[in-house]
């Protein structure tokens, strides 16, 4: 491996602006066609995850849709062990919300171009991707290592898309024990911060004296909630009606209009009261 990362970097490596190195790439040895990949370290200070550590880890743009994750990990291997390989559809955090959920109950992923976060086991590996000569191309599918494509990829895929019964229950049973896990987690926080948020009818709160190293009370979705609901009250208290001159003519109106139906209903009525107690001996 030493000999063939000296070879890497005795060779001229193309790179353009932005820092990142062309990599050339051929689906076989005998295809005609050449694509580009652009490499580059992952440099990122927002970045804390270990998953991506900054000396280890090789920024991929432009990866083609044929190439997966396993292929990326082979193609990437001559330069050094590859620890993992990540693809995603946009560049972004590698945490994600929620649980990790099985590739059976995952979306369907999208088909087009990805990026790809590559993690080698040592430093000098990404060193030797970023040197490796433009005029070399890397080939994706060899006798060793073939890559099905066409009909074949979506026969292979569908066959891989059917898993046993007893497998599924496995998985399922799996995810529930965490859910229960984490909602019961849930359920220890809240009743943890709904006795520290002891509030009484005026808002105030009772603050203790604690510990020197706890932290400030959070700001939590209950605690907003409730002073919204106390604001809006407030803000209903002091809201002015009929302020400008024009609003208050047009209430006078409408209750003069309103007294005036009224009026005449109640005229309506007496008189047919009348009729009703009128003497009638024929």
């Amino acid at each position: 491996m030493a000999s063939s990362e000296k070879k890497h970097a005795k060779a001229n490596a193309y790179i353009i602006p932005g820092g990142f190195t062309v990599l050339s790439l051929r689906f076989d040895s005998d295809s005609v066609a050449q694509h580009n990949l652009y490499v580059k370290e992952h440099k990122v200070r927002a970045e804390k995850s270990s998953h991506r550590p900054l000396d280890r880890t090789l920024f991929v743009l432009n990866i083609p849709p044929y190439c997966s994750e396993a292929v990326v990990k082979e193609l990437f291997s001559q330069f050094g062990c590859v620890q993992s390989v990540e693809l995603k559809d946009h560049p972004g955090s590698s945490e994600e919300s929620g649980p990790k959920l099985s590739k059976f109950f995952k979306q369907a992923e999208n088909k087009g171009f990805k990026v790809g976060y590559i993690v080698f086991k040592k430093p000098s590996s990404v060193n030797a991707a970023k040197s490796h000569p433009v005029d070399v191309p890397l080939i994706v599918s060899t006798e060793e290592h073939p890559v099905k494509t066409g009909v074949q990829k979506w026969i292979q895929e569908y066959r891989d898309s059917f898993i046993e019964p007893d497998n599924l229950q496995q998985i399922v049973d799996s995810f529930m024990v965490d859910y229960d896990k984490r909602k019961k987690e849930e359920e220890e926080q809240q009743s943890k911060e709904a006795e520290q948020q002891q509030e009484d009818e005026d808002g105030w709160v009772k603050v203790t004296r604690g510990n020197k190293a706890t932290k400030a009370r959070p700001h939590t979705e209950a605690a907003n909630q409730r002073t919204l609901h106390r604001e809006l009250k407030k803000r209903e208290k002091k809201e002015l009606l009929n302020f400008y001159t024009w609003q208050h003519k047009n209430t006078q109106k409408e209750h003069i209009a309103e007294l005036r139906k009224k009026f005449e209903e109640d005229k309506q009525r007496i008189a047919l009261l009348r009729a009703q107690r009128k003497f009638k001996p024929y």
